[in-house]
């Protein structure tokens, strides 16, 4: 048996075995493939106790201090994506756990993903399928509208939400956005309207979020900004969870005021008890963004390389830093 033991965390959708060649590493490591998510930090420590290496899907199981102090064995985490906001590099690095990343090209998975949840938001098509599998026609299906002649509002102006703007424009829609570093120039190239953010959430008949979790977006979207929110209005968020205030959403949705498509939550897995699972309003999705073939294929191709090339003494696609003096 290898002495180098690799655990292939969070494979819900059993897929990491067949999107790569894993006998590469035959020989050198045991590799085991867990599939459902851990439930708290306690069973992570427990089941994770024997492993040398980890490959992490993105930010699914969160690698805080408080984890990695207790693994002592661990070595490396081969991180599947660029980052991963759930993970302590800096206790990873104090406990002399290598960080390798991959490369992840999931910006057009992720704004089809925002499309199709716009989409079905507006015409209630989770509720128009459960009623054709109950046996039922239109019972319980609200009368939807066009999103054509509409305002898109688009939180955040990077590669993702350029892409949806122009989605947006082939659907007929008036496409308006907000980013701290977007200008009115930038916006006129872009064929969209520049607003403040305020104004994006008071004028739009739909707001789009794509931004990047971090300390100043945690909770950016809150109970004033849902609160200015057209009636009937749509919120999508295919970004992360925690960019909204959750309670604010759940309310806003329980009263019927506005409407959502939902890939990303606060917990995930979505608890199974969630009020969002109960609200018609919600279109949810479990956190698709990114999940695609050709995704898993490159993120776990190039997650095996990581782990050949540490097994090999040269590590490649490291995040730690290189001296303690860049510790944070």
């Amino acid at each position: 048996m290898a002495e180098f033991r690799l655990a292939v965390l969070d494979d819900t959708q059993r897929i990491a075995r067949a999107s790569a060649d894993w006998g590469v590493l035959a020989g050198r490591a045991e590799v085991v493939f867990v599939h459902e998510p851990f439930a708290d930090e306690d069973e992570a420590a427990d089941r994770l106790a024997r492993f040398d290496g980890v490959v992490a899907m993105r930010e699914r199981t969160a690698f805080p201090a408080s984890l990695l102090d207790r693994l002592p064995r661990l070595r490396l985490i081969a991180l599947t994506g660029a980052r991963a906001p759930s993970l302590d590099l800096a206790a990873a690095t104090r406990n002399g756990v290598i960080v390798c990343n991959t490369g992840i090209d999931s910006k057009a998975a992720t704004a089809e993903i925002a499309l199709g949840l716009l989409l079905a938001a507006s015409r209630s098509l989770h509720l128009a399928d459960a009623a054709m599998r109950r046996g039922d026609w239109h019972d319980g299906v609200p009368v939807g509208e066009a999103l054509a002649g509409k305002r898109l509002g688009i939180l955040g102006f990077g590669r993702i939400g350029r892409m949806v703007a122009g989605y947006g424009r082939a659907l007929g829609m008036e496409v308006a956005a907000w980013s701290r570093s977007l200008t009115e120039e930038g916006a006129r190239e872009a064929g969209v309207i520049r607003l403040e953010r305020d104004a994006l959430f008071e004028t739009c008949d739909a707001i789009s979020i794509h931004l990047v979790l971090a300390p100043e977006t945690r909770g950016l979207v809150g109970a004033r900004e849902i609160a200015a929110m057209r009636p009937g209005a749509i919120l999508v968020n295919t970004a992360r969870g925690p960019i909204v205030d959750e309670a604010a959403l759940v309310a806003a949705l329980a009263a019927g005021r506005i409407r959502a498509g939902l890939d990303v939550y606060d917990v995930e897995p979505l608890p199974a008890d969630h009020p969002l699972r109960r609200l018609p309003g919600a279109v949810l999705s479990p956190h698709l963004g990114y999940n695609t073939r050709a995704v898993f294929a490159q993120v776990y191709r190039e997650s095996i390389e990581n782990v050949a090339a540490f097994l090999d003494g040269a590590p490649t696609r490291v995040l730690n830093p290189k001296s303690p003096a860049e510790v944070p």
